[in-house]
């Protein structure tokens, strides 16, 4: 007999082997994603975006998009992520095998123009085009649209809570499993956090998805903390907060994997991620992108006298 998994409070799902390493200039070889893939396995993150499927001239980082998938379904228990910004990327991503595709789909016109070069109204249909690929080829395989640029634009200035709620209706109209808040240019507030996933919630329910949150200003933890108070219980970060969006200028700074869990563990809110093996995860990042500068306060102080973590 089988034992059942243990469940958690919050999920927290990894992004550095995708924002991350797709906002650097540098290119990590292949080997090297692997060692890191294999040790944020280890430290207990149980969903990882490993890749994009984007064109290799646009994005050279991402050319061994197909091998990393390969790798990274090795280990059983792990949802493997991929992010697809058309018709095209979700058709290799879905014959890769991944789990689940997460679609950025902008709340700003700008940006998705910039991003995707689609307008929003033609972006919903790329989404609803590559909902029924996902249905002919792959039914098993969840589809996420992460709406960027939710808290505001460095392209268009203010994004108004309607078009967030207007995008999120219509990409769940169109057939996603899930539509989460991302704030692709670190712009957020607690409050607007709170008020802005309590509209979107009221108008999608419980398809209502992840934050992606931005340490741009320093708020991306009180970000975190806000969506938590009104129920989001998953959560996108970075380990290092290595990341943040090519087509967006100034927007820098994921939130850090190592910050975030610490916070969340602190507080007695379980995540299933060891903390001690998240740090030692830092090491073949740094080793596979040396030079690159990686953030974090939690391994810069080290864990707290009589530190015990329930895991």
């Amino acid at each position: 007999m089988s034992t059942p998994a243990k469940t958690y409070d919050v999920l927290i799902s990894e992004v550095g082997p995708r924002d991350g390493l797709q906002s650097v200039k540098a290119t990590m070889s292949t080997d090297d994603k692997f060692k890191w893939i294999d040790a944020l396995v280890a430290a207990g993150l149980r969903e990882i975006e490993v890749c994009s499927f984007v064109p290799p001239k646009l994005l050279p980082q991402m050319a061994d998009a197909a091998e990393v998938v390969r790798h990274a379904l090795t280990h059983p228990g792990v949802t493997i992520m991929a992010l697809v910004p058309n018709l095209r990327g979700a058709e290799a991503a879905l014959k890769s095998g991944v789990h689940k595709i997460t679609i950025p789909c902008s709340a700003s016109e700008a940006h998705s123009l910039a991003n995707v070069r689609k307008s929003r109204k033609d972006m919903v249909e790329e989404v609803r085009a590559i909902v029924r690929l996902r249905d002919e080829i792959a039914s098993g395989v969840k589809i996420e649209a992460g709406l960027s640029t939710a808290f505001g634009c460095t392209i268009q200035g203010a994004v108004t809570d309607d078009d967030v709620v207007w995008m999120a209706e219509q990409v769940v109209a169109a057939g996603v499993d899930e539509a989460g808040l991302s704030d692709t240019t670190g712009m957020a507030n607690p409050a607007q956090v709170r008020r802005l996933f309590n509209k979107v919630r009221a108008a999608i329910g419980d398809k209502t998805g992840a934050a992606h949150m931005h340490n741009t200003r320093g708020l991306g933890l009180a970000n975190c903390l806000a969506a938590y108070d009104v129920g989001v219980r998953t959560f996108d970060s970075s380990l290092g907060g290595l990341g943040g969006c090519p087509y967006a200028p100034g927007a820098s700074g994921n939130v850090v994997t190592e910050d975030l869990v610490f916070m969340f563990e602190a507080m007695g809110i379980t995540t299933g991620v060891d903390l001690e093996k998240l740090i030692a995860a830092r090491a073949p990042l740094m080793a596979g992108l040396p030079g690159e500068p990686v953030y974090g306060m939690t391994p810069l102080a080290g864990l707290p006298k009589g530190w015990a973590q329930a895991l």
